[in-house]
């Protein structure tokens, strides 16, 4: 009686291969068939994140470029590094430097979040009234949702030191923590990344100008951040 023939497969380049390697070939083929995770696959697209952690040390951001460079690790770690990200912070005009307004520094748009979806299409849309920030789509640069009102913790207290048109406000009364280096007295006016607040008014529903922070130690202190809702989380956009 003859043998009965072995098992064999074609792969997917046309080559045949036998039966102890078939079923090894045809793992690594289905592997290979298999999509990466939404998120990875989208991180390479986007162009806008919240931080999914802060410096640490409240206010005190090491300036703009601490910030700035702060986005850019964690944009590294998710897999977009090959952009240039820019924190969305304002400064006020301090010891002869002229201030430095956030919409001038985030790039022109559009902006998606990790998961694709389109927060705003420039930055006039931005600071619109028809801007597509919400709980939902202001995501970590994990694609995660930053805890918000009603959450344990509330972290929706977002870092900007900016008014709704996204412009410095004028020298005088601290709102930057003296522009992002104090860790102790001032204060930083943050957003609502969830769009809620204490009440229905505008400042409540603010992504970017809700409230100065404030606090026993003095306001730009990370306790302080936290005790009024916050982390110490910045927004972060693509410039490239």
């Amino acid at each position: 009686m003859r043998n009965a023939p072995s098992w064999s497969a074609i792969s997917r380049d046309g080559f045949r291969i036998g039966a102890g390697a078939a079923p090894a070939a045809l793992a690594i083929a289905v592997g290979l068939a298999v999509p990466a995770p939404a998120v990875a696959q989208q991180a390479g697209a986007m162009t806008f994140f919240v931080t999914s952690q802060g410096p640490g040390k409240g206010g005190d951001l090491g300036g703009l470029a601490g910030a700035d460079r702060h986005c850019q690790t964690l944009a590294q770690a998710a897999g977009a590094g090959d952009k240039t990200w820019r924190a969305y912070l304002s400064t006020q005009a301090a010891d002869g430097a002229p201030a430095v307004n956030a919409r001038d520094r985030i790039g022109r748009g559009p902006w998606s979040n990790a998961k694709g979806v389109v927060i705003a299409k420039d930055v006039d849309d931005l600071h619109g009234p028809s801007n597509n920030l919400t709980k939902q789509t202001a995501l970590s640069e994990k694609g995660e949702v930053i805890n918000g009102r009603g959450d344990t913790p509330n972290r929706h207290d977002i870092l900007t030191g900016s008014q709704a048109d996204g412009r410095a406000f004028p020298s005088g009364e601290d709102r930057t923590c003296r522009n992002w280096t104090s860790s102790t007295t001032g204060a930083a006016m943050v957003g609502h990344s969830d769009r809620t607040g204490l009440d229905d008014s505008a400042p409540a529903k603010s992504w970017n100008t809700s409230h100065p922070s404030r606090g026993p130690g003095g306001g730009c202190t990370q306790a302080d951040l936290r005790s009024t809702g916050g982390d110490g989380l910045l927004y972060c956009f693509a410039v490239n």
